[in-house]
């Protein structure tokens, strides 16, 4: 299944410290096809590293990691205008 990614916040942890050894992560409000509507909590670095922003399209894989939707249009015109 796939999802927009509607909203990224950071989490929230009060007046509490964040324990040692932390990762920092994000809260996300995602919406699916049917327009029903989740939040996760996801590593804030993972959505960096795979420039996961507002607006696109994102699914997970069976270990519940975070991917964005490529489509190969973009790879295909990549390709075409920089791997002559």
């Amino acid at each position: 299944m796939k999802y927009i990614v509607k909203k990224i916040q950071e989490a929230d942890f009060g007046c509490e410290e964040r324990p040692e050894g932390y990762t920092p992560q994000v809260i996300i409000r995602l919406r699916d096809e049917a327009g029903h509507e989740i939040e996760m909590e996801v590593a804030d670095a993972d959505l960096y590293a795979k420039d996961i922003n507002e607006g696109d399209w994102v699914y997970f894989d069976k270990d519940n990691q975070i991917y964005k939707e490529v489509h190969l249009i973009n790879e295909f015109l990549f390709d075409k205008k920089f791997k002559k």
